[in-house]
């Protein structure tokens, strides 16, 4: 296990590494390749990455705490159960990104381009969705309470199970979305109309 803090790693070739358990605090990730990476509980706190490849690498338990991200791209990449509380993503590439569980609350990821991406039981409290793009997106069984989501385009994704209390359908894209019996209620009373079955 390794342990680095107020460190700047800059064009390190990570390709295909494993990380088990290693901890990084305040350390700054320039143009890292970590295509195919695979880390298990390991700990990111407070740590920037900018330009960092992280295609098709695998996450299992890790964390990755109040840190940025910018312009990193996530190609495939895949993270279960783990947590980005407070994290901020910034001209990021998302394409086939796959999210298992985990906490991502309070993380900002305002405009981000989130089509065709899969969260799946992601606590996502408090996150910052404005004006994301999460079209043909899933988010199944996902906490959103509390989310801020002006202007997200949900247009045909498919959002079943997941709690859409703070979701207001007048400022969002939702065409083609699908939603649970309950979800449709909730969004109906959003609109201000009452459901009766008499």
């Amino acid at each position: 296990m390794d342990a680095l803090s107020d460190t700047t790693i800059r064009g390190a070739d990570w390709y295909g590494r494993d990380l088990d358990r290693d901890e990084y605090t305040k350390v700054a990730f320039f143009d890292v390749d970590m295509t195919e990476l695979t880390s298990t509980a390991a700990v990111f706190t407070d740590c920037s990455f900018t330009n960092v490849r992280f295609n098709v690498s695998k996450h299992t338990e890790s964390a990755f705490i109040n840190c940025t991200f910018n312009r990193c791209n996530f190609f495939d990449a895949s993270f279960a159960r783990c947590k980005f509380t407070g994290s901020v993503f910034e001209g990021c590439a998302f394409d086939l990104m796959d999210v298992a569980g985990g906490n991502w609350s309070f993380v900002g990821m305002s405009g981000a381009k989130l089509s065709g991406t899969t969260f799946h039981g992601v606590r996502l409290r408090e996150a910052d969705l404005n004006r994301a793009r999460c079209d043909g997106a899933t988010f199944g069984g996902c906490d959103l309470s509390g989310a801020w989501m002006s202007g997200v385009d949900f247009t045909g994704a498919d959002l079943r199970g997941s709690d859409l209390s703070a979701l207001d359908p007048l400022t969002a894209q939702l065409k083609g979305a699908i939603v649970d019996p309950a979800q449709a209620a909730v969004l109906v009373e959003a609109l201000g109309l009452t459901v009766r079955a008499d």
